[in-house]
């Protein structure tokens, strides 16, 4: 933009009057004007906002395209207050307003006369416009020649005059948010081909496709894209009747009586205005209804449809979602006073709990404004209260399209269904707000053939937009569409019945997914958890206090199997409380919570707290179940690898030893546990340093997991890394890499690379390293791998700490003893405060640093180190040792 030369006029207007902009701009420069306009001289990369700024402060005057989308817009306020403010009494006109469409002035512009083109032709206006900005100058009889050399322009062709354009729309909203993408998709697929094309908008009711329409419908008028009119036509009424009565009453046409209505309507369109026409059928209940009464093959006429069903192959579709986050934010802020928007932490989980469902943000929007003593709290508490039945969801208010409330609009969506497809619907209202599997609403409803299921989920729930497909056999519901399914389930007579089975089948499918813990059920077990928690909330009676027990049990092993200890940990305790409460102290479902909660705690580090669990779960399965039960073993095997993890040998292997037994002989020698109990005890072996003893019972473990579970399972990663640990401890460190590389690969291709057996192959990998004096290969494996554990663990987990210790090492023998201190003091207190002063790892934890102390003194760079007390204490004792 030419940021030197002064300009006659500013242009300012709103997006939707860019035609009428565009129009009076080229007027004036045509009259011999100089004019800034946004859509001629603000360039693309430029600084908007500056640009602005220039512009008005460059211009002598400002040209107010005035339109309700003007006035209502907040952008284009402080342009023309800028002209206003520079000459408030009107004596310099520094503000002309030119009226280009229907709209009411208030405020400070209700004081300025402008100039009204609505409903006038062209050369008329044009009169208008330039007696407006003239002061004593007339119009040249010819155009001035050229009068010398200037930078290059580009070639415009004049904007066309906006002309009257006949129309029967009905009221649209002033409020009208985002959709900006759905506007130019409507006109392109509308003029992609050159005959007439039929366009639906479909999508669930509630989503705006009225509006969307009218909108389109009104932004073509104002630019004159449709000279052959738009007929606003109402698909539940008689279509004949009112294309008639359009033709009747826009071109003076009328048919002859002794015609059918079919005839009448082709003989309307043999007479309809010259140029493109648009022709809107809304909210359109089957397509064979209005195919009679569709125009001609003839390009110009273009067919717009709305329907909340799935219309398939007969037309293009252009399927309308929910608002996106910001859009329905940005919705509410413009209905709700200023006053409620400070107050807007609210706003994003309203919008939410909406569903970001345009006809639910607009109600509620509409509500708060007529409660201007309402805050957004109060409001979000009664929504909560009486869901659905809020009396902000009632019925549309003034100013909009749409004419019904929520319920009501939805209610129109479940007469059209039958009987079984209602069924069904109510049980999906069940699920959680998450991707439903349709196996388990198969399971829901065992009554019901898999075919019947099959044709009402296809052709009545999706093909009224009341269901979403989001991949494979996955479904979503709508938020506020399982709001309205759930009022409806619960008018029916077996809706507990409904929820039992619901209920059942997720625990199921929970027991299901937590069998088979791979990254290809990570998802599914993330699914699961939210059913179950949807199920859990149904389970308000005090008799069902052992079923919430079993879903907060369920939804914990599937956080734990997912490496979401803290997240588990809660569920667990509560789920043992419960059991506790109802069953007594001593029955074996108590067990099997203080078992799952002793293993929890192990994970975690929390070895104080884990082995009373562990002791008490084995004296209640021994008591109630015998010596010999796998269950027992179970326990057994618990308490074993806490004691060997303590370094307390001991009293670990007898535990080890009677676990496999028991399970060898409950389960045969080739079960999954045999295997896991052969490998927790050869890693007691190997801690031992019993190296010939432990290697036979990994390999063994191993060959059962493949066998039993694949080559891919967590497990054999499991297998794959304790044996690599062995072969690491034996100084064979070409045996042990590849099975380190190949154990990492299977933890993150089935877990995750966040879980934190991931951490800890990483950490085991770069020991490995380190040993091989593989430093810079082992660095960034110990960072990658203290990320994942403190973030997964705690940060005083003695797993971290042997990572910590692990990479201390790394610098410690690189040199790089500043950064080793800091590390060696880090991890020291952790062994210590969580293993105890005499467990293995603490020994010689402390040993090492007194080592690498002794070299720092031996390379006379103590200064290099902190002034930390132990630290210094250390030295002090070795220094004296040294003298003496």
């Amino acid at each position: 933009m030419d940021t030197d030369t002064k300009k006659d006029f500013f242009v300012s207007y709103n997006r939707h009057d860019k035609t009428w902009a565009e129009w009076i701009a080229w007027t004036l420069e045509e009259a011999g004007y100089s004019v800034v306009i946004q859509a001629w001289d603000f360039r693309p990369g430029g600084n908007f906002v500056l640009d602005m700024q220039r512009a008005t402060s460059q211009a002598e005057r400002t040209i107010a395209v005035l339109s309700q989308n003007y006035l209502d817009s907040q952008f284009v306020q402080p342009e023309w207050a800028t002209a206003f403010a520079q000459d408030p009494t009107g004596k310099k006109r520094s503000l002309i307003p030119i009226r280009v469409g229907e709209c009411v002035l208030t405020g400070m512009l209700s004081t300025i006369v402008y100039v009204d083109v609505v409903g006038v032709e062209e050369t008329a206006a044009q009169a208008l416009v330039l007696q407006a900005v003239q002061e004593r100058r007339t119009k040249p009889a010819q155009k001035p020649s050229f009068p010398g050399y200037s930078e290059p322009t580009i070639a415009r062709s004049k904007p066309i005059y906006p002309p009257h354009i006949v129309q029967n729309l009905p009221y649209a909203s002033q409020t009208f948010v985002g959709r900006d993408a759905e506007l130019e998709q409507i006109h392109e697929q509308l003029h992609q081909q050159p005959t007439t094309v039929v366009l639906a908008i479909s999508g669930m009711g509630g989503t705006g496709k009225t509006e969307l329409a009218l909108q389109y419908a009104r932004q073509q008028c104002r630019e004159g894209a449709y000279p052959g009119g738009v007929c606003w036509l109402r698909a539940r009424e008689d279509v004949g009747a009112q294309i008639i009565s359009f033709v009747r009453s826009h071109f003076e046409l009328i048919p002859p009586e002794d015609l059918e209505l079919l005839e009448k309507v082709r003989w309307c369109w043999q007479r309809w205005h010259e140029g493109a026409a648009l022709l809107i059928f809304d909210d359109v209940q089957q397509y064979d209804d209005i195919v009679p009464f569709l125009p001609p093959q003839d390009s110009r006429f273009k067919v717009l449809l709305t329907t909340r069903l799935d219309l398939g192959a007969a037309v293009q579709e252009l399927q309308l979602d929910v608002l996106s986050e910001n859009e329905a934010i940005e919705l509410l802020r413009a209905l709700v006073p200023r006053s409620l928007q400070a107050t807007g932490a609210l706003e994003k989980p309203l919008c939410e709990w909406l569903g970001y469902l345009p006809l639910g943000v607009e109600l509620i929007g509409r509500y708060l404004a007529r409660k201007p003593d309402l805050s957004l709290a109060d409001l979000w508490q009664r929504l909560q209260d009486k869901r659905l039945d809020a009396i902000a969801f009632k019925e549309a208010q003034p100013g909009m399209t749409a004419s019904l409330g929520v319920a009501a609009a939805f209610e129109l969506s479940w007469q059209a269904l039958e009987e079984p497809a209602q069924h069904v619907a109510t049980v999906l209202s069940l699920f959680a707000l998450v991707e439903i599997p349709w196996t388990l609403v198969e399971q829901c409803l065992p009554d019901m053939d898999e075919e019947e299921l099959e044709e009402i989920r296809d052709e009545q729930l999706l093909g009224a937009h009341l269901l979403k497909r989001v991949d494979k056999g996955m479904y979503r519901l709508h938020q506020l569409l399982r709001e309205f399914f759930a009022s409806k389930r619960s008018q029916r007579a077996d809706d507990l019945t409904l929820q039992q089975q619901f209920y059942q089948v997720v625990i199921t499918a929970a027991e299901r997914v937590k069998e088979k813990p791979e990254r290809s059920q990570i998802k599914e077990s993330t699914v699961a958890i939210a059913h179950l928690q949807a199920a859990m909330e149904r389970l308000v009676q005090p008799e069902q206090a052992l079923d919430v027990a079993t879903c907060l049990k369920w939804i914990a092993e599937l956080y734990y199997a997912q490496g979401r200890y803290r997240e588990a940990e809660p569920l667990l305790v509560r789920s043992l409380e419960l059991r506790e409460q109802r069953l007594g102290q001593e029955h074996p479902d108590v067990a099997q919570s203080l078992s799952v909660l002793g293993w929890l705690y192990y994970s975690q580090g929390y070895f104080g707290e884990a082995e009373p669990l562990h002791v008490r779960a084995l004296k209640i399965r021994q008591q109630h179940l015998g010596d010999d039960h796998p269950d027992v073993a179970l326990s057994l095997s618990g308490l074993a690898q806490l004691y060997s993890f303590q370094g307390r040998y001991g009293e670990a292997e007898p535990l080890h030893v009677r676990a496999l037994e028991i399970r060898q002989q409950h389960l045969g020698d080739n079960h999954p546990d045999v295997a896991s109990s052969l490998n927790t005890l050869a890693q007691l072996y190997e801690a031992q340093g019993r190296y010939g003893e432990a290697e036979p019972l990994h390999v063994r473990s191993l060959e059962i997991y493949r066998r039993q579970l694949g080559d891919q399972h967590p497990d054999v990663a499991t297998g794959l890394n304790t044996l690599a640990n062995l072969y690491r401890s034996q100084g064979r460190y070409e045996e042990a890499e590849p099975l380190y590389l190949r154990s990492r690969e299977i933890y993150q291709l089935q877990l995750g690379h966040s879980h934190p057996y991931v951490g800890i192959s990483l950490s085991n990998l770069a020991k490995l390293y380190r040993w091989q004096g593989r430093y810079s290969e082992a660095e960034p494996l110990v960072l990658q791998s203290l990320s994942i554990l403190r973030k997964q663990l705690s940060a005083e987990h003695p797993r971290v700490a042997a990572v910590l210790y692990n990479l201390a090492r790394i610098y410690d023998l690189q040199g790089r003893y500043s950064e080793a201190e800091s590390l060696y003091l880090q991890a020291l207190p952790i062994f210590s405060m969580k293993l105890g002063h005499n467990h293995p790892s603490t020994q010689s934890g402390s040993q090492i640093f007194r080592l690498f102390l002794q070299k720092v003194i031996q390379d006379r760079r103590t200064h290099e180190l902190s002034d930390d007390p132990m630290t210094q204490e250390m030295l002090k004792q070795l220094q004296a040792t040294t003298e003496d």
